[in-house]
This record gives C-alpha cells, sequence and structure tokens, in this order.
C-alpha cells in the first residue's frame, strides 16, 4: 500500500509538470490568442460556432466529416519480423479542405501534413487489424512501438498499424519548431485536424479491409483515445473500440487548466468553448459499436485527463470500463490493462484465442 501511494503520487507529480510544460509552450506559440479579452474571445468563439454549428453537421455525419474515397497506398519494406511478418511505411495523400476560409490557406501551406502515414505491421496473409492513434506530441515510430504492445498483438493474431495524426511526427511542422498545430490554442485548427483524422483513419480502415483483413478495431492513447471514441461514433465498420486514458473534452481539460479563468467570466468562455467544439465531440452523437465492443481504460493517478474523461466516455457509450493504478505518462499497472483488452477480443472471437488471457 505504501508503494502504491508513492508510485501514485510520482505518476500524479510527473503529470501536472508535463501538462505545465505543453501549456506554456502552446501559450508562447500563439501569444496573440492569449492577450484577447474576455469579450474578444467570446466574439471569436461566437463566429467559430457560426462556421461550424449548423445543427446538421451532428445530425448527419457525411456533411462535416464526407466518406473518404478510396486511396492510393505507397508501401516501403522497412524490416523483417521473421515468422510474424514485415514491418512497412505507408503513404498516401491526404488532402483536406477547411470549411473555415480564414484558416483555409495556413492549415495547407503545410506540406508535411498533406501526407497520411501509417506505420503497418503485417503477416503474410491479412489478419484481424488493430489501428493505433497516438496521443498529443507523438507520433515517432520507434516511441509508439513501444508504447502500443505491437509485438504482444502480432502474436495475438493481429496486424497492427500506428497511424500518425495530423501536425505530428513525420506530419510535423517544419517552419519553425514548437507544439503541434493540432490540437492548440485556435480552436479551429482543432476542429479541421479533427476532421482530417478521422478522414485519415476511415481511409485507412477501407484500405485493410480491401486488402483483406477479416476486421478493424481502433485503440488510443490520450488524443488518441479521444479520435478512438470519436471514430466510434461515425465509422461503422469497426469490430471493437478501446480508448485508453482518453480526453473526453477539449473543453474540460482547458477549464481544468486555468485557461478560461474563474467567476462568471470563466463560466461563460468555457460554455462558448464547449459549444464550438461540439461538432467534433464523441459525446455529441451515439455510438455506432455495441457496448460490448467497447472498453475504456482509465488510470486512477491520471493529472493529464483524469479519471473524469474516462467516466464520461464509459456512461456514453454504456461500455465497461477498467481502471489501472498508474497515471498518463508512468503507466503503472498498464500490463494488467492489456490483458484485459486480450479478455474482450476473446469474448468477440477476434485474434488467436489461444494467446489471449
Amino acid at each position: 500500500m505504501f508503494l502504491g501511494g508513492l508510485l501514485g503520487t510520482a505518476a500524479s507529480s510527473l503529470d501536472r509538470a508535463v501538462v505545465r510544460a505543453a501549456t506554456w509552450n502552446t501559450q508562447r506559440s500563439a501569444p496573440r490568442i492569449g492577450r484577447l479579452t474576455h469579450e474578444e474571445r467570446m466574439a471569436a468563439l461566437e463566429n467559430i460556432t457560426a462556421t461550424y454549428g449548423d445543427p446538421r453537421h451532428v445530425g448527419s455525419r457525411d456533411l462535416l466529416f464526407p466518406q473518404p474515397e478510396p486511396i492510393h497506398v505507397r508501401c516501403e519494406r522497412v524490416r523483417d519480423l521473421g515468422s510474424l511478418g514485415g514491418v512497412f511505411d505507408a503513404t498516401w495523400p491526404s488532402d483536406h479542405m477547411c470549411l473555415n476560409d480564414d484558416i483555409r490557406h495556413g492549415y495547407a501551406a503545410h506540406a508535411n501534413n498533406r501526407l497520411g502515414n501509417a506505420r503497418l505491421f503485417l503477416s503474410p496473409r491479412p489478419r484481424p487489424t488493430v489501428i493505433a492513434i497516438h496521443g498529443y506530441m507523438g507520433g515517432a515510430y520507434r516511441f509508439e512501438e513501444r508504447a502500443f504492445p505491437v509485438r504482444w498483438m502480432m502474436r495475438r493474431g493481429f496486424d497492427v498499424a500506428l497511424v500518425t495524426l495530423p501536425f505530428h511526427g513525420l506530419r510535423a511542422r517544419t517552419d519553425r519548431p514548437g507544439t503541434p498545430l493540432f490540437p492548440g490554442a485556435d480552436p479551429r485548427f482543432t476542429i479541421e485536424g479533427c476532421r482530417q483524422s478521422v478522414r485519415d483513419i476511415q481511409s485507412l480502415v477501407r484500405f485493410l479491409r480491401a486488402r483483406g483483413a477479416p476486421s478493424v478495431g481502433v485503440m488510443g492513447m490520450s488524443l488518441g483515445g479521444y479520435l478512438t471514441s470519436l471514430v466510434a461514433t461515425l465509422e461503422p465498420d469497426l469490430s471493437f473500440a478501446v480508448p485508453i486514458i482518453p480526453l473526453a473534452s477539449f473543453a474540460d481539460f482547458a477549464r481544468d487548466q486555468g485557461r478560461f479563468g474563474d467567476g462568471a467570466k470563466g463560466e461563460r468562455q468555457y460554455r462558448a468553448y464547449d459549444h464550438a467544439m461540439q461538432v467534433v465531440s464523441p459525446l455529441a452523437r451515439p455510438s455506432l459499436i455495441a457496448p460490448e465492443r467497447v472498453l475504456v481504460l482509465a488510470g486512477a493517478h491520471d493529472r493529464v485527463t483524469p479519471k473524469t474523461h474516462a467516466d464520461r466516455l464509459a456512461a456514453h457509450f454504456a461500455s465497461r470500463m477498467v481502471v489501472f493504478p498508474g497515471g498518463h505518462l508512468l503507466q503503472f499497472g498498464r500490463a494488467e490493462a492489456f490483458r484485459e483488452i486480450g479478455r474482450l477480443w476473446k469474448r468477440l472471437g477476434l485474434g488467436s484465442a489461444r494467446h489471449i488471457g
């Protein structure tokens, strides 16, 4: 018990330190937004809602998230995995048209972001496939191969795709160093980044199914957990969805970090921001996946996306939630949490049942 308390305290402390550093970097990269008055912030949020807030954008999933056309994927072999198969780096055009005219040119100006990327771990014959979605400031393949237990999943009968989110990893901005533009201080880039992310993930789902994968499911950590949840409300052709230490609300995260200030003005900003972001919220649409195919994993000592985020998503999906003792970055107990994913797959009849437990 004493050791567990020490580990929990360490996990919470590291989470808080990283959030402070990320918040400082984000504010430094967008000083103009930080200088806006309350009235200017409210006016900006009202303008964003006017652009994206058409109720049809939530009621009809195809308006804001149109179904993607088939993609032409170029695969380059990276290395062999022996009897497990091989590793390939996949790229494809990720053409994205912003709905907001004011940011269309600035968003499209980043050439790296116009190319979708994924690292594929493929067996000789197509198998059920897991699309793994990284978190904020992630996307480096060497790191993500360890953050997600790729070999563990392959030994259990799955192929794996590590997808790269907009403005991360190989898609990062090259004009100057800094934190990713998505998600960022400008809510418009966050909305458009979510739209592009969903399109890339849906395109990858269709590509994997077309090459013979009998089923495709998604899992993601943190921001990747948010997008896993969002895709589960937009893509019917998924065999499972596992949000891990997920973000559930950009507005809740910003409020937790003191972005809106205190008092009545802070509450007004929070509500306006939350309203503006509803079009890309996983809580705004019903799930297209049966509750028994969704599993939410939360860290008891997570101080980046606290357990309250996972609670909201589990309630929305009417799904099971498992809490492990670690935090967001120091994920003590994650091995047992991933074993729960293995048990989910066994219940669903996915993968090689003899390896799962």
